[in-house]
């Protein structure tokens, strides 16, 4: 009789297939999405780098705008050219206050520009103005020119100072013309500092890489007041276009290189990790199946790290199927051994009592010969009650479970009247009426080889009882009987196929194999009880949901 072929799988940390593969597809769509997130953030601080710098050079061109300014003295040649008599310095009639009074010593400027926030049309055209530009704006103008021009040669920064009106006094451009309706020069004009991010038009269209930056299509402007104390003395306005991101990339191609790198380890890890969780386990159960097939395991055992749940499942399914075949194999084989054996006896004394009957019919005695044809009469009737049983057994071993359900109160009555007629008393202790996950015709046949059990070894009652298995999903049911009972020494041997103590009697020695094949098929168990007298079986079935 075959045992169930369940092994225990090692109780590891486990995930589902499906779970792996999502998060290897959500990592290999994260790596692109990632790799353009890092281009904007970088992006990003290269515009915030560009306003920076405009701000440093602002906060510079505006401390020589003052310093200019200063040059009061009409005696003063140091610097080849005298402003005279400045309005324009603290103290003098002309002022253009701010509503706050400043801190002369530290008036930082962060930067504020953010390619999250909305891109500008490109920049408003200078417009001509019927107002004239201030003498000393245009004279310090003059005099910061040349800087200017020098500047634009490193930073590559368009550069324009305007006076206290928004009217352009120094830069290569639109000399003389007003920038103060831009809204970025309107802010600066009443005494803050201002910057904007424009769209830029080239002349020459980009090249297909340079899609991956905005960089090649915006242009970062600022406006910084120029202030004397609390006066304001102008506007120093600045543009640049932030620097190319594939241009600085290259510039730091070693860090790019670090982190192609990073990004080809994690993909390396990647494919290391679905080795590790589909790739070796699968092969460790072809390996095994093939070590079966030639005979060097004799069944595949359970994988000791499946990582997945699905991969789990089907190392304990071949296990169980593995197990289950070696088991059948092995049940096949002794059973075709019990089976020449018990066909063999009877076979051979048929043979040898032919023979004799053959050769001395004549001479034999009436007796003798009816003594002869008595003994194979009863061979006759063993093998086919043999053969009668191994059919039973084999329809019970081929059994499909139905999904009938029986209730023992029921069928122990209609079994009463049958038995007692035989002599048998079946008593029955308040058996639950509680449905049972067998077929009635299984239950039935099951008691019947019991009980028939029970008269073929000098019994005369049977008594039932029964109760409630663990967590009350079972019933157990006690069998025992006032026969002859079990000698020690059988104990063991009562289910092995073709055991019998009334071999002389007809007995087959399939009558429990066939009731623990039926049991089997419906999910229930039998084994022997311990009973001081009588025989004792015990018998716990499922109950019906």
């Amino acid at each position: 009789m075959l045992v169930n072929a369940r092994l225990p799988l090692p109780k590891k940390l486990r995930f589902s297939l499906r779970s792996i593969l999502l998060i290897m597809m959500l990592t290999l769509l994260l790596l692109p999405l990632a790799t353009l997130y890092f281009f904007r953030i970088y992006e990003n601080e290269l515009v915030r780098q560009t306003e920076l710098e405009l701000i440093a050079q602002g906060a510079t061109l505006a401390a020589s705008y003052r310093q200019i300014m200063r040059l009061t003295n009409p005696k003063s040649v140091d610097y080849g050219y005298v402003l005279g008599y400045s309005p324009l310095i603290p103290g003098q009639r002309r002022s253009y206050m701010r509503d706050e009074t400043l801190d002369p010593y530290y008036t930082p400027i962060t930067p504020e520009l953010d390619l999250v926030k909305p891109v500008y049309a490109p920049r408003p055209e200078a417009i001509v103005t019927p107002q004239v530009a201030d003498d000393y704006a245009r004279k310090a103008g003059a005099l910061l020119t040349p800087v200017i021009m020098n500047t634009q040669q490193v930073m590559l920064a368009g550069v324009r100072i305007l006076d206290m009106r928004g009217i352009v006094v120094a830069g290569k451009e639109e000399m003389g013309m007003s920038l103060a309706h831009v809204p970025e020069v309107s802010q600066a004009l009443k005494g803050y500092y201002s910057s904007m991010i424009r769209q830029r038009i080239s002349d020459e269209p980009p090249p297909p890489l340079y899609s991956l930056s905005r960089g090649t299509h915006i242009r970062v402007f600022a406006a910084f007041p120029i202030i004397e104390g609390n006066r304001l003395q102008g506007v120093v306005y600045l543009s640049r276009t932030p620097k190319n991101i594939l241009k600085h990339l290259y510039l730091v191609q070693d860090k790019l290189y670090l982190a192609a790198g990073i990004l080809l380890s994690v993909a390396v890890l990647l494919v290391l990790f679905l080795s590790s969780t589909l790739s070796r386990p699968i092969r460790d159960l072809i390996r095994q199946t093939q070590q079966v097939a030639e005979g060097e395991l004799p069944y595949v055992q359970p994988l000791k790290s499946p990582v997945t749940y699905e991969l789990a499942q089907l190392s304990e399914s071949f296990a169980r199927m593995s197990q289950a075949l070696a088991e059948r194999s092995d049940y096949i084989r002794r059973f075709a051994s019990h089976v020449s054996h018990e066909f063999k006896t009877p076979l051979t004394s048929m043979q040898g009592a032919l023979e004799l009957l053959n050769e001395h019919i004549d001479s034999m005695p009436p007796e003798r010969r009816q003594r002869f044809l008595d003994n194979l009469l009863s061979d006759t009737q063993r093998l086919k009650n043999l053969v009668n049983r191994l059919l039973e057994l084999a329809r019970a071993d081929a059994l499909e479970p139905s999904k009938q359900s029986s209730q023992l109160p029921e069928l122990i009555r209609s079994m009463q009247n049958r038995y007692h007629e035989r002599g048998l008393d079946i008593e029955a202790e308040a058996l639950p009426n509680v449905p049972l996950a067998i077929a009635p015709d299984a239950l039935e046949a099951v008691l019947g080889n019991l009980f028939d059990n029970s008269l073929h070894h000098g019994a005369s009652a049977v008594r039932l009882k029964a109760h409630s298995g663990a967590n009350n999903t079972s019933l157990i049911l006690a069998v025992h009987d006032n026969g002859q009972g079990i000698s020690a020494a059988n104990r063991e041997r009562i289910f092995t196929p073709f055991f019998t103590t009334r071999r002389n009697e007809g007995g087959t020695g399939l009558g429990l194999e066939i009731v623990a094949s039926l049991l089997k098929a419906y999910n229930a168990s039998i084994h022997l009880g311990t009973a001081d007298t009588g025989a004792e079986f015990i018998l716990e079935f499922a109950l019906a949901a």
